[in-house]
């Protein structure tokens, strides 16, 4: 689990709650979001085929807790391939878990953009809030101002410098920053947040991602290590029998099931990082796939 900008201990329910971290300073507890700005979600599963179940899980996941953390749908923009639930290999049709014991967390999540409109193009143009420069899906883009906090979170495979894409081309680490690089140029944020799973992931902001712009970034790897994924075929915990495929990713899980079952009004923000960061240390010596 990797950092970039100025925090040394990112709090991962403050971020995904979006809230404001005024100078870059840590608070005490955990505090639900207040009303002062929008807050916006942009969540992308970067990959498509059933073998790549995972990160569609994660996105649908993350879905979900934004909603029950009082998002609505129409500031919440999915990038999704969507051919994983109605997959003819997926024993559950129309349902995707990101738990072996998971409920189905696909139910309700906007199909923003699917399929082909899954790409680079549509992706910039929504966190520039370019509603022109988007292709199909539903038209939606983070349409943000000078008070909103912006969550992006995408899951995918990765390599030095770039994240992956079903369609070609790929995000390339120096593309992505230059694009927050406007996003904040244009003054259309007050913080911006970003979770990146997949492998090698720190080397997409590594000596890119200025320290003065107000992201705040972590990943699931360094700029020279695997990510992994969990819940696999053979491993433990394993998925349902029936599954011959991982269900979620060790970086992604380990948030996001702490958010699910903490009170982020009192869990401090250190007990967050640690609690998350030991859950990804006791797991690394069973999710032995890398993404």
């Amino acid at each position: 689990m990797a950092m970039t900008s100025s925090f040394r201990l990112l709090p991962l329910a403050l971020l995904l709650l979006l809230l404001a971290m005024a100078h870059a300073r840590l608070q005490p507890t955990i505090r639900l979001p207040s009303d002062d700005g929008t807050r916006w979600a942009v969540l992308v599963a970067g990959s498509n085929g059933y073998y790549n179940y995972r990160h569609q899980a994660d996105i649908c996941h993350a879905y979900q807790i934004l909603k029950k953390g009082g998002l609505k749908d129409e500031n919440i923009i999915v990038f999704m391939y969507d051919d994983i639930a109605h997959n003819l290999e997926n024993p559950r049709p129309g349902v995707i878990i990101n738990h072996p014991q998971g409920g189905d967390v696909y139910a309700g999540v906007p199909k923003d953009y699917t399929g082909k409109e899954v790409n680079v193009k549509n992706l910039f143009a929504v966190l520039l809030g370019n509603k022109t420069a988007v292709s199909g899906g539903s038209g939606k883009v983070v349409d943000s101002g000078p008070n909103d906090h912006i969550f992006v979170f995408y899951s995918d495979h990765g390599g030095p410098g770039v994240i992956g894409m079903p369609t070609y081309p790929y995000v390339y680490g120096d593309d992505l920053v230059d694009v927050l690089k406007k996003k904040h140029a244009a003054g259309t944020y007050k913080s911006l947040v970003f979770y990146l799973e997949a492998c090698e992931a720190g080397s997409v902001f590594e000596g890119l991602l200025p320290n003065d712009i107000g992201v705040y970034a972590t990943t699931a790897s360094n700029a020279e290590e695997s990510s992994w994924g969990t819940y696999c075929p053979g491993e433990y915990p394993s998925p349902p029998s029936e599954y011959d495929t991982c269900l979620g990713d060790l970086y992604s899980i380990s948030w996001m099931e702490d958010s699910d079952v903490h009170n982020l009004r009192t869990e401090s923000l250190k007990q967050q990082y640690d609690l998350s960061r030991r859950e990804q240390q006791l797991r690394t010596h069973t999710a032995m796939v890398p993404m």
